[in-house]
């Protein structure tokens, strides 16, 4: 399959829309201090999963909104910029919010109360989501080819430069080393000063696939060459892993160190750590969603309009049918509430058993931004 910019207008398996919009606003509402969400999924694992108390659920929407909902439900705020998002927002220790948005290739700034802090301009979309380092630096790419390093006050800390455009989303090593890929079919590890690390060659382009990061510095990452790689921390393959199709999920890893991946050939795999195949379980789709690690059960969306629950052992706990295609991948707070976003405009929340809480209607199609909980 030749991947092509923005899959999900290339592959996606419902039509282009007019767009429609939605605005509104509410109380702001004072945020835990405890909750952090520093990069796409949570943490360098992506588990999606956030252990603190949290009040807000943030997101992004193809109707050029950022949107902060409450846990009942309830709109909190939005905050308008000026194209799609498909960018998923990261939030620093102060509560502002960082989301990009593609057309304006800016990223965004916002503060706790949905006012714009500041914005960055990039030469192209920023699809890319952004991560916060622990000296509050923001790091992001854009379709420009660029990863942005972007210091707390908006001006530019460095650039560097890769072979094409850069749709993955960073990972902030404890190391501070920056991991990101692109479409010139490499994975990169830049240095906290804007030098390389090292690179590693894949077979084809990594496309929204975003390196997540073990603790013993392994690197995983996708590629639509079909393949799950593992890479070792001074850039050297482990191993890799081929499915039967494109991969645009990204990895995300559990406590015992078993890598769970979704792929276009409609299946989520768990990998052990060594690059053996654990299981497979097969959805009715394909898989672009990354999974989701929370109490042992791992949660995927798939083109089939499914959320699916699957224990770890490999075997379906619940689906739960929402209204169009998953590309948003799951994020699950403490108090095992589930939340993924629709191609049917919605924000969804599932409690434990799989049951509806509530949605939210957004003014269009929720495509690969995904949630953020704090």
């Amino acid at each position: 399959m030749q991947y092509t910019k923005h899959p999900k207008m290339a592959r996606s398996p419902f039509g282009v829309m007019e767009k429609g919009s939605a605005l509104s606003a509410s109380i702001y509402l004072s945020l835990p201090v405890a909750a952090t969400w520093l990069m796409f999924h949570h943490d360098v694992k992506r588990t999606g999963y956030q252990p603190g108390s949290y009040s807000m659920i943030y997101i992004g929407s193809w109707d050029d909104k950022l949107y902060s909902i409450n846990k009942d439900g309830s709109l909190n705020w939005s905050y308008t910029t000026g194209g799609d998002i498909n960018s998923s927002p990261c939030i620093d220790t102060e509560g502002v919010v960082y989301v990009g948005s593609s057309l304006d290739s800016k990223l965004h700034a916002v503060n706790p109360d949905g006012t714009l802090k500041w914005s960055y301009i990039t030469g192209s979309d920023v699809d890319s989501s952004p991560a916060v380092g622990s000296d509050g630096t923001i790091y992001v790419g854009s379709d420009d080819y660029k990863l942005y390093a972007i210091n707390p006050d908006g001006t530019l800390k460095w650039s560097y430069t890769t072979g094409r455009g850069i749709d993955s989303s960073p990972a902030v090593g404890s190391d501070g080393v920056i991991y990101v890929g692109s479409g010139d079919n490499k994975l990169y590890a830049i240095n906290s000063d804007g030098t390389l690390k090292w690179s590693y060659a894949t077979g084809s382009s990594i496309s929204v696939s975003s390196p997540a990061v073990a603790s013993d510095g392994t690197v995983y990452i996708g590629s639509t060459d079909n393949k799950l790689y593992a890479v070792d921390s001074v850039g050297s393959l482990k191993w890799s892993y081929t499915t039967g199709d494109v991969i645009t999920s990204s990895p995300s890893i559990d406590s015992g160190g078993t890598v769970y991946i979704g792929s276009l050939d409609n299946k989520l795999y768990a990998i052990y750590s060594s690059g053996t195949l654990k299981w497979s379980y097969t959805t009715g789709w394909g898989i672009e969603s990354s999974p989701a690690i929370a109490s042992g059960i791992i949660y995927v969306g798939s083109w089939d309009s499914k959320l699916y629950a699957v224990n770890s052992d490999g075997t379906l706990k619940w689906t739960y049918l929402t209204g169009s295609s998953i590309y948003s991948s799951p994020a699950v707070g403490s108090d095992g509430v589930i939340y993924v976003g629709s191609a049917d405009y919605k924000l969804y929340a599932l409690n434990s058993d799989g049951s509806l809480k509530w949605s939210y209607a957004t003014g269009y199609y929720i495509l690969y931004s995904s949630p953020a909980l704090i």
